[in-house]
């Protein structure tokens, strides 16, 4: 990948008005589905035509040769594959702990314990501390958002707010996490410790979380979704009763999957543990529901041929009512196909757009126009949500950034953690914001929830960059490599 980089850095770049043409292509098709109530092209489409036209733009106006053009997009493509095996695996894992009884149980006891008063606070700080323990906001997301969000739809408090809440916790505990793979690329691209960075990182991330839950908890108060009352939740709770056998036993998945990945267990492994102890959970606790959906009784075959379509194509449940189709009717690895089709053009698009030149040109010409500490850290961060936007992944939002201002804040004299900082007060956090980006994608496919509905909510993603940026022009925290030299030999 440093590599690719180098190479890409190195060769004549573009003029901008040709490397823009690919993203105004991109934003135009955007924004003229937004318009097509009747035609609507999937997000997916649109960034294959984007894509093409790319590789059109690289291939006849810049010349960059055909061979190089296939090495950028299967690199980028390369970089994409973890990510598209974890969401088919979230996928099978979310329609297995529904039949295993894990997610109604979870649901079940989320509505006695957790109050409609708190309950976006409660999101936030839960998905923090699992994620800081984890280090992985997709875990937290997949395991203890999919149940939040259940019981927030129960509770009707509206879906993008709970989402919101989710994320924000979720991605503030990736970011200050000592073994999250975000927290130590930032560091490494610069050349620091993970703890140096994770100091440094509390000045911008401390705030923003707390202002984050300080919203959250003025909308619990004032917030008022359509009132429950108790006879209700006991109704919804003895259906959920009379499909699934409820039991405080089947926590022990989520448990285990959670202590695992807590104790360096890495992602897909993780979830393999989640699935297969899901799966022997079924006939244990949920019997009646094998008799009932295996033609003839329950049978080895049966069964195996049960769990694995489950697993395939996902849970189904014809129940009657409509709350509990719409809160088990899902999950499946087939309902990821069109996610993994997303990611592909997505990548292909910004393996282009590297291997062109075209981004790095972009960037480019960011760094030329920086005159200040508080500009060249605006660039920065304009510059990952830009690579989020463009290349469509979180790593490269954050390694692009990193390798292209690293002279830069030499030149301003900047202790190199102040740009890994910048680094991640962007580009971690603004990933789950876009669209088509990876962490988008898995966000609203493993909660349901569609990104222009929670995103006005994720309020940790856009007060992080703004504290960021507060920061660096009141030059508070910017700390320099010579201040930084003088407390060492002081110490």
């Amino acid at each position: 990948m440093n590599k690719s980089l180098d190479e890409s850095a190195d060769q004549h770049r573009p003029a901008i008005f040709v490397s823009i043409l690919p993203i105004a292509v991109l934003i135009g098709l955007m924004t003229l589905n937004l318009f097509l109530d009747d035609a609507y092209v999937p997000s997916e489409m649109i960034l294959f035509v984007s894509a093409v036209f790319a590789g059109l733009v690289a291939f006849f106006v810049i010349k960059v040769p055909y061979k190089k053009l296939e090495k950028g997009i299967l690199r980028s493509i390369d970089m994409a594959m973890q990510a598209n095996l974890i969401m088919l695996l979230v996928g099978a894992l979310i329609a297995i702990w529904i039949a295993s009884g894990i997610v109604p149980t979870l649901i079940y006891y989320g509505l006695e314990i957790i109050s409609p008063k708190a309950f976006l606070t409660i999101c936030c700080i839960s998905c923090g501390i699992v994620a800081i323990c984890t280090g992985s906001s997709w875990s937290t997301i997949g395991t203890v958002g999919l149940a939040l969000i259940g019981v927030g739809t129960v509770m009707g408090i509206n879906v993008g707010l709970v989402a919101g809440a989710i994320i924000s916790g979720a991605y503030f505990g990736d970011k200050m996490s000592p073994v999250s793979d975000s927290t130590n690329l930032a560091p490494a691209m610069v050349g620091i410790d993970v703890i140096t960075h994770i100091k440094h990182m509390v000045y911008t991330t401390g705030p923003a979380i707390i202002l984050s839950l300080m919203i959250f908890t003025i909308i619990d108060i004032f917030y008022s979704p359509p009132t429950m009352d108790n006879s209700q939740i006991e109704n919804l709770q003895n259906l959920i009763r009379s499909h699934f056998n409820i039991s405080l036993w089947l926590l022990i998945g989520p448990i285990a999957v959670v202590v695992f990945v807590a104790r360096g267990l890495p992602a897909m492994p993780a979830l393999i543990l989640g699935i297969f102890l899901a799966i022997v959970a079924v006939p244990i606790f949920q019997w009646d529901y094998l008799n009932s959906a295996i033609e003839g009784g329950i049978t080895l075959s049966g069964s195996y041929s049960l769990i694995l379509n489950i697993i395939a194509s996902g849970f189904s449940i014809e129940s009657g009512d409509v709350m509990i189709d719409q809160l088990f009717n899902r999950g499946g690895m087939s309902s990821m196909l069109m996610v993994v089709f997303l990611v592909l053009s997505a990548m292909s698009f910004g393996g282009i757009m590297e291997a062109s030149g075209m981004l790095q040109s972009l960037a480019g010409a960011m760094i030329s126009r920086v005159r200040s500490i508080g500009g060249l850290v605006a660039a920065t961060l304009a510059s990952c949500v830009f690579v989020n936007f463009t290349a469509a992944n979180q790593s490269m939002a954050i390694i692009i950034p990193a390798r292209m201002f690293a002279s830069a804040y030499k030149k301003f004299d900047l202790h190199p953690k102040t740009l890994s900082r910048a680094c991640e007060d962007a580009g971690t956090v603004t990933a789950p914001l876009i669209p088509w980006n990876t962490n988008a994608v898995f966000c609203t496919t493993a909660l349901g929830v569609a990104t222009i509905d929670y995103l006005p909510f994720v309020f940790f993603a856009y007060i992080s960059p703004l504290v960021s940026l507060y920061l660096a022009y009141s030059d508070k925290t910017m700390t320099r490599i010579k201040q930084e030299l003088e407390t060492v030999l002081a110490e």
